[in-house]
């Protein structure tokens, strides 16, 4: 029997943990569904680089753009970015229209400048039926709201990655309820962390605590160069890691100098495996202004690393705080992350442990496996309503 197609749509500038999802997601399909089969769309090029893993992954790959344009385009600051990915829009428009009027996948899932195949839906009548991924927390004005509205008018399924973005969206009243699913993302690869972890941690300080994420405003790093430029004067010898690429590298860097703090915080590029990281690591913190749910969070839990977190919606909420499996500090509050720190490091090791076994069993929430049985029971349901 022939399987039914899933395209996974999902543009990205620069390397981001939805990137990581679409592929978990469209493996999970791949290797534990019998009725679908995914593929993943090369919208600008960006999946090129990941081309042998895809096939490694038994994930094809369909090239949409005539040349890779990705690499000329500018992928920091807000404005330069947009430009991007409005020239991805009309790059694209037709490319993708003939794409789905030529192929006639069962499923488009898009997570990624999703404006795009909105507005296709919205002008254009397809066989194929489309699903919203809501990836990150997502900020609502009265204009998205509207547009909003308009535009997921021939969506089938919205899913959401967390319960409380399922409950902001419910409240706004954009789409029915029945539209409105929960998915978790598909984050934990059990077998494939199991692996990565256990690579050499090629690194001379073996004493450090870790934060991960883009070096931007959202994940909010200049607040823990300002929390560990007091904490040194009680914890001399603390090391922090902050792994990341982002167009906050540069001012942070100019702080961490100008506080001195040279000796304690260290800013490193990202990395393919971060596992190794994560099981060395004392600590892992999240000073995020909102997350959802947080990749990262779900992976130093399931790693078994301690997490100290700011309370951002929506992750930490769900994760850590609601499961009394880490420490969680009032976001920006600097005293407040101060004083969870020290209880940390005042904590007797049987009382850690019970927290990061907490925190594991969450995190297994999050695994490729659960993921695909509840995506695959999602499309199932919309084949039979229809």
């Amino acid at each position: 029997m022939k399987k039914k197609t899933i395209y996974y749509w999902s543009p990205y500038l620069t390397e981001i943990a939805t990137t990581k999802a679409v592929i978990n997601s469209a493996q999970a399909v791949n290797r534990y569904s019998k009725i679908y089969e995914a593929s993943i769309i090369d919208v600008a090029g960006e999946f090129q680089k990941k081309k042998i893993d895809l096939i490694n992954k038994k994930i094809n790959l369909i090239e949409l753009p005539i040349f890779n344009y990705i690499s000329y385009l500018p992928k920091y600051g807000k404005i330069k970015s947009r430009f991007s990915y409005m020239l991805i829009f009309f790059l694209s428009f037709f490319p993708l229209r003939k794409l789905l009027k030529k192929n006639e996948p069962e499923f488009i899932i898009i997570h990624l400048i999703t404006s795009l195949p909105l507005v296709l839906f919205y002008l254009f009548n397809f066989k194929t039926k489309c699903i919203l991924r809501i990836s990150g927390y997502p900020i609502m004005d009265k204009y998205r709201i509207f547009a909003w509205k308009i535009l997921l008018k021939k969506i089938h399924i919205v899913t959401c990655p967390t319960i409380a973005t399922y409950n902001h969206l419910l409240s706004l009243n954009i789409v029915p309820q029945s539209k409105l699913k929960i998915l978790y993302d598909p984050i934990i690869n059990v077998s494939e962390i199991n692996t990565k972890k256990k690579e050499e941690l090629n690194f001379k300080n073996e004493n450090f605590d870790l934060a991960v994420g883009r070096l931007t405003k959202q994940k909010n790093f200049n607040f823990l160069v300002n929390c560990y430029s007091k904490l040194v004067k009680e914890f001399p010898d603390i090391k922090l890691l902050i792994i990341g690429n982002g167009e906050e590298r540069q001012d942070l860097q100019k702080k961490i100098n100008k506080l001195n703090l040279e000796s304690n915080i260290e800013l490193l590029p990202f990395v393919d495996n971060i596992f190794p990281f994560f099981k060395n690591a004392n600590c892992f913190l999240l000073s995020s202004l909102w997350e959802d749910p947080g990749f990262v969070l779900v992976e130093a839990s399931f790693t078994r690393t301690f997490v100290i977190t700011s309370d951002c919606k929506n992750g930490p909420e769900e994760i850590i705080k609601k499961n009394n499996a880490g420490f969680v500090y009032h976001m920006n509050d600097e005293d407040d992350f101060i004083e969870k720190y020290k209880k940390f490091k005042n904590s007797t090791e049987s009382n850690l442990i019970s927290l990061k076994k907490r925190a594991l069993i969450k995190s297994k929430e999050f695994s490729i496996f659960n993921h695909s049985v509840k995506l695959i029971s999602i499309v199932k349901n919309i084949t039979t309503d229809i």
